[in-house]
């Protein structure tokens, strides 16, 4: 296992840990005003905010390890989004828009968490690629390129 694989395996570990965490603190919110009731919602729009930051630059990273290869590879998945959300909380924190923050905990995070598991597959299958590089040829089960 190449060096790069291993840090590209470690980095999608760690995104599975923050999405799951963010499945779990949003367990009980049932409205975007939830978030906003009280302490402990207010306390759960943070941490969760603060676990999409971290998502969204792990997959930064993800792809500058690729050279841009293997995000595309996931069609479905709107990479600008993910991205653009770690922009917006880490350089606009104080517009943090609690509706949106329900939209992508209620609608995207399963969808990111699939693309996720299936990247696990496509990065093992570097083994064969010396330079651990070639993401051309990766089968994208969300693309139906498998």
């Amino acid at each position: 296992m190449s060096d790069k694989q291993f840090m590209i395996l470690s980095t999608l570990e760690d995104i599975e840990f923050s999405i799951e965490l963010i499945m779990k603190r949003f367990e009980t919110i049932d409205s975007s005003d939830d978030f906003l009731a009280d302490e402990n919602g207010l306390d759960k729009l943070d941490s969760i905010s603060m676990r999409l930051v971290a998502i969204g630059e792990r997959f930064k990273n993800i792809n500058k390890l690729t050279d841009k290869k293997l995000l595309p590879k996931y069609p479905k998945v709107n990479w600008k989004g993910v991205k653009g959300v770690r922009d917006i909380l880490s350089h606009h924190y104080f517009d943090i828009d609690a509706e949106t923050i329900f939209i992508i905990c209620d609608s995207y995070l399963e969808e990111l968490l699939i693309a996720r598991n299936n990247m696990i597959g496509d990065v093992k299958v570097m083994v064969s690629d010396p330079n651990g590089t070639n993401f051309s040829s990766f089968p994208s089960l969300l693309s139906g390129n498998a």
